[in-house]
């Protein structure tokens, strides 16, 4: 028995894939004769027609890249040498970064003024603050 034309028109009625279309086999003769929207409708309230669930994506394989982030970062599994796995650039833009947020927080906090902001940044931009502890103790002198 080809029922496809009537898949077709079930798949149209309700906004599917023809491949989601299901005939329940009890009523293959009712479904037959059905030729019309409406009569497709009535089997679908009827039962006779429905409607597979959708397939979901599993998201399986994301959580196992995820995990795979944590694990084996240990000196063991360390291959190439430090600039393959992080770029001097890459270093550099990570720490001053870090620096200027500090610097911004100490300077809304009103730790210190514009000028010493100014001055600091500088430093910061010139390589002469290399790290956060070195920062925070010159902050420290600036407030003196």
């Amino acid at each position: 028995m080809n029922l496809r034309s009537k898949r077709r028109l079930a798949a149209e009625v309700l906004k599917v894939g023809e491949d989601r279309i299901i005939f329940d086999e009890e009523y293959s003769d009712l479904i037959q004769d059905a030729i019309t929207r409406s009569t497709i409708r009535g089997l679908v309230g009827f039962g006779a027609i429905k409607v597979k669930p959708k397939k979901g994506i599993s998201r399986g394989r994301v959580r196992a890249r995820k995990l795979g982030e944590k694990r084996g970062k240990g000196e063991g599994s360390k291959e190439g040498t430090s600039f393959a796995r992080l770029s001097r650039k890459e270093r550099w833009v990570a720490r001053v970064r870090a620096l200027r947020w500090r610097l911004k927080v100490a300077r809304d906090r009103n730790e210190i003024t514009k000028d010493t902001y100014r001055a600091l940044y500088s430093q910061i931009k010139g390589g002469q603050i290399r790290t956060v502890r070195q920062l925070l103790g010159m902050i420290k002198e600036a407030r003196r």
